[in-house]
């Protein structure tokens, strides 16, 4: 009789779903639930989740998933948004260290989806999640959702190079055709703005600022990787604009929504990348010169006393860093008026680029490597059709050919530019001339270098939002035409003396701090 009890008892054990987890995992979760759902205090759910799940992660779950919801609901008395949550931070872990297959992508779908239903339900429970973790949930949205869509155009671009498709892409291109509304652009969207609407609505609670802000700032990342440069500046926004609201975090510790995104750094860095991007890309050649230069200075002195480095995914920050210095390289090349760039990160542009921009002056290709290697992988939402085998539109290659016919002209421009630095006033058939070029086709060229350096500045006004600006000139020089005179003037140069000093500031403070730690035995 024993015997049998004792069998029993490991039965009902083998069916207890929380029978197999360890104790240490229980205890953790709990902790989180009572951190969200109960005691909502801001530096222990810091700790438990930037430190304590991670460190679980890799020891327990390296390269496994963590329990499912169903086995833990007993730890948070099976709160629905509790585990939604769970769901899909463990989600997210298992995605970071294995290589998703085309299921996995499509129950990633369903996990945001159930996530996002029960944060926008009008009965939602009082719930708190600090900035970085919100951040890290909509940026993961976005990032899957771009997944998703390369994994549709390979699978196209594939079959479309052979006639048979090999099994496994076959396969996948089956269960994508089987689930035709999965990451459909339309719903990822609507999610984001709902977010948006509600955390911008009266009295809303923090942890709904948090989701509202960083919804715009992955919005525009996700219209910037649509193509539509001019709605990812408009997502921005609420951010800019939104001086009125205060978001109150530990200790009394208040933020204006721009202090909020930029409180977590891979926010920033994302918010200013993309906006960058949509800059370039829209011929706001000194908006992108001054978003992206700013951020770089920043970077250069957080690399230098390593405090980028002690920052979770500091590992991707310097490939971030390359590529923005790669635009930045581009835009310094074909932009002459670079007032609001940095001496430091001109340096550094020249030490690194010189050789290259330098190619590109004497007639060889150069544009088009920076570009690919400093722009985001733009994505198509729509879905290929597979069932052709014919070309589909690949947004990628779209947007780096669109971007090489807006180079096309450049060497022409910078040529015609630096003649015209030479003189006060030329005979427009001379200036031809040089150009070898007849007066009337060379007017024309005359007219496309004012015409593309004229553009819309915003030139950072505080309380403006990103889209907004004026029409000016990013020209270096002012010129025009009497006559068959052409009459220049050299535009009026800023002397910006506060970068000297500090440039010799941070140096010395350099200097300082190698003394400090030298060690001298007497």
């Amino acid at each position: 009789e024993e015997r049998n009890e004792r069998e029993n008892k490991d039965d009902m054990s083998s069916e207890d779903p929380d029978s197999c987890i360890p104790e240490v995992i229980k205890n953790v979760i709990f902790d989180l639930h009572d951190s969200v759902a109960t005691s909502q205090i801001y530096d222990e759910q810091v700790t438990l989740y930037n430190v304590t799940f991670r460190d679980l992660s890799q020891k327990y779950f390296a390269s496994s998933p963590w329990p499912s919801p169903r086995s833990i609901a007993s730890e948070c008395g099976g709160d629905p948004l509790f585990l939604a949550l769970y769901r899909e931070l463990t989600h997210r872990h298992l995605h970071s260290v294995t290589r998703p297959s085309a299921r996995d992508r499509i129950e990633g779908w369903h996990v945001y989806r159930e996530l996002f239903d029960e944060l926008l339900h009008p009965d939602a429970q009082s719930f708190y999640i600090f900035p970085e973790w919100a951040f890290e949930i909509l940026n993961e949205f976005v990032y899957q959702f771009q997944g998703y869509c390369q994994l549709r155009s390979s699978l196209a671009a594939k079959k479309a190079q052979q006639e048979t498709a090999k099994h496994h892409v076959s396969e996948n291109i089956q269960i994508i055709q089987e689930h035709p509304d999965v990451w459909s652009v339309e719903v990822v969207l609507s999610y984001l703005h709902s977010l948006i609407k509600m955390g911008l609505s009266p009295n809303a609670a923090p942890a709904f600022l948090h989701l509202a802000f960083f919804a715009s700032v992955t919005l525009s990342r996700l219209e910037c990787l649509l193509c539509d440069y001019n709605a990812s500046l408009r997502a921005l926004t609420p951010v800019y604009t939104r001086t009125d609201i205060v978001i109150a975090l530990a200790d009394d510790n208040k933020k204006s929504p721009l202090e909020l995104v930029n409180s977590v750094f891979s926010a920033r860095l994302s918010m200013v990348y993309h906006m960058g991007v949509s800059y370039f890309m829209l011929r706001r050649y000194k908006d992108a010169i001054r978003v992206l230069g700013e951020l770089c200075s920043f970077m250069q002195r957080g690399f230098k006393t390593g405090q980028l480095r002690k920052l979770h995914g500091g590992e991707l920050f310097n490939k971030q860093y390359d590529r923005m210095l790669a635009l930045l390289a581009i835009l310094t090349h074909i932009c002459p008026n670079t007032s609001s760039l940095e001496d430091n990160v001109a340096k550094v542009l020249r030490d690194k680029y010189v050789s290259q921009l330098n190619k590109i002056d004497a007639g060889e290709e150069g544009y088009e490597d920076l570009f690919v290697f400093g722009c985001p992988k733009f994505v198509s939402p729509a879905m290929p059709d597979f069932t052709t085998g014919g070309q589909h539109h690949d947004a990628y290659k779209s947007q780096v050919k669109q971007f090489m016919n807006e180079m096309a002209p450049q060497q022409e421009l910078r040529k015609l530019r630096s003649y015209m630095k030479l003189y006060t006033s030329i005979n427009v058939s001379k200036l031809a001339s040089f150009n070898d070029k007849d007066e009337e086709e060379f007017c024309a060229v005359l007219n496309s270098l004012k015409h593309r350096m004229h553009q819309v500045e915003n030139g950072g006004v505080a309380g403006s939002a990103p889209i907004d600006g004026t029409v000016q000139s990013a020209m270096d020089i002012h010129y025009y035409v009497v006559d068959t005179m052409i009459h220049v003037d050299e535009a009026e140069k800023q002397r910006r003396f506060e970068n000297y000093f500090m440039s010799q500031i941070s140096q010395y403070q350099d200097v300082i701090r190698d003394v400090e730690n030298i060690n001298i035995k007497l």
